[in-house]
């Protein structure tokens, strides 16, 4: 009789946790319940409203010269487009969008946030989604459940930690060295056409076949981040030597494909680090005794108020004064990204001048 009244306790004990645990999971797959799906560019033609656009005002004319400024970037001859990349865009349905603007070649390179890159394309090619928030839910019920939320956008908290263990596998299976963030996302579509990626066309993978390079100059602030942590420590903690992310030698490979571009316009959804760092190359191009032409092409789609005086908020025009930008062609459009980087990118492919572009593949610079 005694030996079994510990057992009856026990389980009088998991009883209610077992209920627990079904009640958040029952809870859960409710919150879960409805993907978001990701907008296809070439499923409409957006030339008629761009064009629509074009003789209206306030933020739709911005919109319809901004798709004016990215189409003449498109057909001159020579001419490198870059797609720079914060906020969360990728994860609110425009991630394919940007990986169709590689595959057909509208553009050459990429400087992102790591969430961007990590959290949410590398996440989703692992086989993991985004999900609609049906409605407003406490976030301290959401935690309760291990659910992140962006704005009106949840991520499974347990999915974004298999991410974090699949970049920790990745880092552990190079050699320890120095690596640049370009050359670490690199390793990253290697390893999602090797046969690992659960979702084919991811913008990490198509940009590896398509020798398109990928920089997150603040890499470490991402999933990818505490993936590396963990390398680190545990190495150190087996007296092992451990990779590294490099970032200076972020700087340097994205100011040499400058140099080698010549030309170049900056297609810009959002600002912040990635901004700043593209921009960056033509001064940096200066220290190293490089004369390189400023960006003659730039387009900026932001929400950011300009009086704050950040980074984000700061206008082409202001950064002309440092050099780096030309006023002739730029534009900002104040506008949530999510609503017109589907119509620019949209009235780009339909209007087609990258069937006439030659793919530079900036990625072989570095082999």
């Amino acid at each position: 009789m005694a030996s079994k009244a510990p057992a009856k306790a026990s389980s009088a004990k998991a009883a209610p946790v077992k209920a627990v645990a079904k009640k958040r999971n029952n809870t859960k797959a409710q919150l879960l319940g409805k993907t978001v799906e990701h907008v296809d560019m070439t499923s409409f033609d957006a030339r008629p409203i761009i064009d629509s656009m074009r003789k209206m005002s306030f933020s739709s004319r911005d919109t319809a010269r901004a798709a004016d400024i990215f189409d003449m970037a498109l057909r001159e001859k020579g001419c490198s487009t870059w797609l720079i990349l914060a906020g969360s865009t990728s994860a609110g349905g425009c991630m394919h969008v940007y990986r169709d603007m590689v595959k057909f070649g509208m553009i050459d390179a990429i400087v992102a946030t790591g969430a961007s890159i990590v959290d949410m394309d590398f996440f989703e090619a692992l086989g993991f989604k985004h999900y609609q928030a049906a409605g407003q839910v406490d976030d301290n019920v959401l935690r309760d459940n291990y659910i992140d939320r962006i704005y009106d956008t949840y991520i499974d908290e347990e999915e974004l930690q298999a991410c974090d263990h699949t970049i920790y596998e990745i880092a552990d299976s190079l050699e320890p060295r120095g690596y640049s963030s370009r050359e670490f996302i690199h390793e990253m579509g290697k390893w999602l056409a090797a046969g690992n990626a659960k979702k084919k066309g991811s913008l990490i993978q198509t940009c590896y076949e398509e020798g398109v390079p990928i920089f997150c100059p603040a890499f470490v602030d991402s999933s990818a981040g505490f993936g590396l942590v963990k390398h680190q420590k545990d190495r150190a903690k087996a007296k092992k030597p451990y990779m590294m992310i490099d970032a200076v030698a972020d700087f340097r490979e994205l100011t040499d494909i400058k140099i080698a571009a010549g030309t170049t316009g900056l297609f810009m959804v959002g600002g912040g680090v990635p901004k700043n760092f593209a921009q960056d190359t033509v001064v940096c191009a200066e220290i190293l005794g490089v004369e390189a032409e400023v960006h003659k092409y730039a387009v900026q789609i932001t929400v950011a108020d300009v009086r704050d005086g950040a980074c984000s908020s700061s206008t082409l025009k202001e950064a002309a004064s440092w050099g780096k930008v030309s006023t002739t062609h730029e534009q900002m459009v104040f506008a949530e990204a999510t609503t017109v980087v589907p119509l620019i990118g949209s009235d780009a492919y339909h209007r087609g001048a990258w069937k006439n572009r030659k793919k530079p593949r900036w990625a072989k610079l570095f082999e």
